[in-house]
């Protein structure tokens, strides 16, 4: 049974005349009448009562009309959502995002990506630079925004946001006063980092940054997320150092200060190499159209 006799039959069964239908369907009568008793003929029974006066559908013609408009209809409907689907319309794209990309450029890029595109689910994953580059590699995630990593074979890397690192101190500490600090006076204080198998790009920055002045970092507590960081520094476990995005989560309780030379670091999105999902593309492109001259 071919689709297009599906077609015919409607347009007949809603004419009730083989030339009206005929006209509407762009074909000439007598190959419509053929394709209709080729239908009947495949069915096994008719489907139009004909006489040289009127067309009526039989009691098998009206079934049969019922079921075949609910499925043309229900075709129609496919076709459109699979267009949608490759036009990038529907769907749904995984994002990663580094914790400081929740107070920078994420919300706006949501925020916009949803009002163009409001039936494409996003799914948010909080996840660190490694577990994202990880992810996107076994098709977890389709979207990284991970702090200063490299691209590689099968990842690509953009920069989206550069920020200066800066010192994350408690408030009654004696550097808290101060109106900016040099490295070496930050090498042998108690330190409260991310992890560095999780963040190495980051943390290495950090090691370099202090280098000259120690040969090891005093790393009292290790965290994940820069929220759980301010909280450890605010409690007076250590200080840290953090990209300048941290003033956006700020407390009574801490100070934040500029670093004397310190490096920029990268806020950067990762995809997979060779990605081409519509969908993916144009959250990028709402990402880049995101991001801010301020932090």
């Amino acid at each position: 049974m071919e689709l297009r006799h599906l077609r015919y039959f409607i347009a007949v069964a809603e004419a009730l005349h083989f030339g009206k239908a005929a006209a509407r369907l762009h074909i000439s009568q007598p190959p419509l009448s053929v394709h209709i008793r080729e239908l009947e003929s495949e069915i096994g029974t008719r489907l139009f009562d004909r006489s040289t006066r009127r067309v009526s559908l039989t009691p098998a013609g009206e079934a049969f009309q019922e079921r075949v408009t609910v499925l043309l209809a229900t075709l129609q409907d496919a076709v459109i959502e699979a267009a949608e689907f490759g036009a990038g319309k529907r769907g749904r794209v995984r994002v990663g995002f580094v914790s400081s990309a929740s107070v920078t450029i994420l919300p706006r890029a949501v925020r916009r990506f949803r009002d163009e595109r409001p039936s494409v689910e996003v799914k948010l994953d909080p996840l660190t630079t490694r577990e994202q580059l990880e992810a996107l590699r076994t098709n977890s995630l389709d979207v990284g925004l991970v702090r200063t990593a490299t691209a590689e074979d099968d990842i690509n890397i953009e920069p989206l946001l550069a920020e200066q690192m800066v010192a994350v101190i408690p408030k009654e500490h004696s550097l808290a006063n101060l109106r900016s600090v040099a490295p070496a006076q930050l090498a042998h204080e108690r330190l409260v980092l991310f992890p560095r198998e999780m963040m190495p790009g980051f943390v290495g920055q950090v090691w370099d940054m202090l280098r000259a002045y120690t040969v090891e970092l005093n790393v009292v507590q290790e965290a994940i997320h820069h929220e759980t960081v301010v909280g450890l520094v605010s409690a007076g476990v250590g200080i840290s150092i953090l990209p300048a995005s941290v003033s956006r989560v700020q407390t009574p309780d801490i100070v934040i200060l500029p670093i004397d030379g310190a490096p920029s670091t990268s806020l950067m999105v990762a995809t997979r190499a060779g990605e081409d999902s519509v969908v993916v593309t144009e959250f990028l492109r709402c990402l880049h159209a995101s991001v801010s001259v301020r932090v």
